[in-house]
């Protein structure tokens, strides 16, 4: 699609002024590695700038929304350090393109969305969601720190005592909890999911463009704000816990499939 050419981790379609951006890797659960990290960077900058959108869908190709970081990818990025100061600056720039995108965004969330993907899904503006779609911060069960924004959002949606206890267990709930909680604005039947999406967007595509952008742009005042406080520190203490003994060891019992056996004292 003309302006979207240089995607190749994401698919793009069109119908009138509504632009649907599909993650694209369902072979992974649209999993993220280096390229869509980087298309996640721009994405919204990108979208900003379209002057044929005024909403947006954002949504996952197969079974899943997003599985959160791929694992080779979270592997190279400990082997080699350098690597997570170019994945610290795109994680600034997937947060804030989000919140400064002034054109609603509405999630439809078909499957699961994990780590980063639950980041991305929850900084949208309207999240509908398929009542078995899994959500949940996993970060801590590979040994990192929480660092690429569900620390900002998670508080703001269900308040501190639950975020922090979903945040520092790497609990998932699905779809109709994540409702239940006002995480989502709305859990559904799988079958019912593009339905209820569609009448969403057409509320939205029948309302008065310019007043619901800034609607949008004054409710995230307070989000933006928190998030160019936080955003530095929880990124910097994520990349401590990249090079910890808890995320090699967290790494390796992913890929060995085995639960595992976190150290002491800070993990070091």
């Amino acid at each position: 699609m003309k302006g979207y050419d240089a995607y190749t981790t994401m698919t793009f379609a069109r119908e009138r002024r509504v632009l649907t951006v599909t993650l694209d890797r369902p072979d992974v659960l649209n999993a993220v590695n280096a390229a869509m990290h980087a298309e996640l960077a721009r994405l919204f900058h990108d979208i900003a700038a379209d002057p044929e959108t005024d909403i947006v869908v954002l949504t996952g190709a197969g079974r899943a929304f997003c599985a959160g970081g791929d694992v080779d990818w979270l592997q190279g990025a400990m082997d080699d350090p350098a690597i997570f100061d170019g994945i610290a600056v795109e994680a600034k720039q997937i947060v804030f393109g989000l919140l400064d995108c002034e054109k609603p965004v509405v999630c439809r969330l078909n499957g699961d969305a994990v780590g980063l993907g639950a980041t991305v899904a929850l900084f949208c503006d309207i999240i509908i969601a398929a009542e078995d779609a899994r959500i949940g911060d996993l970060h801590v069960n590979i040994g990192l720190s929480a660092g690429d924004g569900g620390a900002i959002i998670w508080p703001q949606l269900v308040g501190y005592p639950l975020a922090k206890e979903f945040l520092m267990t790497g609990r998932l709930i699905d779809g109709a909890e994540a409702a239940a909680l006002g995480l989502v604005n709305e859990a559904v039947a799988p079958d019912e999911l593009d339905a209820r999406v569609a009448r969403m967007v057409g509320k939205l595509e029948r309302g008065a463009t310019q007043a619901i952008r800034y609607t949008k742009v004054s409710i995230n005042i307070g989000l933006r704000q928190l998030a160019h406080a936080m955003m530095d520190a929880s990124i910097a203490y994520e990349s401590l816990t990249n090079v910890s003994a808890d995320h090699r060891e967290g790494l390796a019992a992913f890929s060995e499939k085995r639960r595992p056996a976190f150290g002491r004292g800070g993990g070091h």
